[in-house]
């Protein structure tokens, strides 16, 4: 059983909902990024994604995109952000991990090396957000036999067939987008994405975290009523952002932890036994 299963039952025995913070690996630093990773763990992250830098994110708005420019000025490479994940499980054997990324450096480093180097370094899954299931038959068969999930995007315009056919493929668990657009931008609407996450609960048995509009403990909250599990990410990189250009870099982590601290709170006052399923 995958790290990933294992949290969401026991998650859902607790009648808790995951929190999932996204950071992108090397920003600010690399050093910084390893030692954010045991901050929100410590603040009560549950799983966390961490974002490959990448030249053309294309489903990444503004905020993230600035993160990638900065951790690519480093020179930061899909061979690096393994190499935290590696560095984390020297302490961290527990927490799930989630890459998140695109599919041309996978290519680049090949998709059967890819697999083994990340389930060398201890990476739990991937989201390759450019990847369909349609086209990723090979690179699933290479991360699957390495016993890594899969997780997919699925969208307020995914319908009946596009859900069916990411069910086919995904493990772990799946990541509705809760607005159009890319990520940070938008309104979340909560009683448009419970509707919509019943649909897909009816054809994937798979958890499902929410993501994009979370900006604040109140939505987290709100969410947390129908999701199975809280996905933050530009609310979090843009504090990053805003410490560095501040020269308050040294700062990040304990920052980051007050802010996920402050999710955390709000998510479990809502929980009361697992109500969203």
């Amino acid at each position: 059983m995958s790290r990933i299963q294992t949290l969401f039952d026991r998650l859902r025995g607790e009648g808790r909902t995951a929190l999932i913070p996204f950071i992108t690996a090397g920003d600010p630093t690399p050093e910084l990024t390893l030692e954010l990773m045991h901050r929100m763990v410590a603040a009560g992250a549950d799983l966390i994604e961490l974002g490959v830098p990448f030249s053309d994110p294309i489903a990444d708005g503004p905020v993230i995109q600035r993160a990638t420019e900065r951790a690519l000025a480093q020179g930061v490479s899909l061979r690096d952000v393994l190499g935290i994940v590696s560095r984390f499980r020297e302490t961290d054997d527990q927490t799930p991990v989630v890459l998140m990324g695109y599919l041309n450096p996978i290519e680049v480093m090949g998709g059967a090396v890819f697999a083994q180097a990340a389930s060398e370094a201890g990476m739990d899954g991937a989201l390759i957000v450019d990847v369909p299931p349609e086209e990723s038959h090979d690179l699933v068969d290479a991360i699957k036999a390495q016993g890594l999930d899969l997780v997919y995007l699925l969208a307020p315009t995914s319908d009946a067939a596009r859900i069916e056919a990411i069910a086919e493929v995904a493990s772990g668990f799946v990541y509705y987008v809760s607005v159009k657009g890319v990520t940070g931008a938008g309104h979340l609407d909560v009683d448009e994405v419970s509707a919509k996450l019943d649909a897909i609960r009816a054809r994937i048995a798979l958890p499902v975290g929410v993501g994009f509009g979370i900006r604040d403990a109140a939505t987290a909250a709100r969410v947390a009523r129908v999701a199975d599990a809280v996905i933050v990410g530009s609310a979090i990189v843009s504090r990053i952002e805003v410490l560095a250009q501040e020269g308050q870099a040294e700062r990040i982590p304990a920052a980051i932890g007050d802010f996920l601290g402050e999710l955390r709170t709000a998510i479990d006052a809502t929980n009361d036994g697992g109500q969203h399923g």
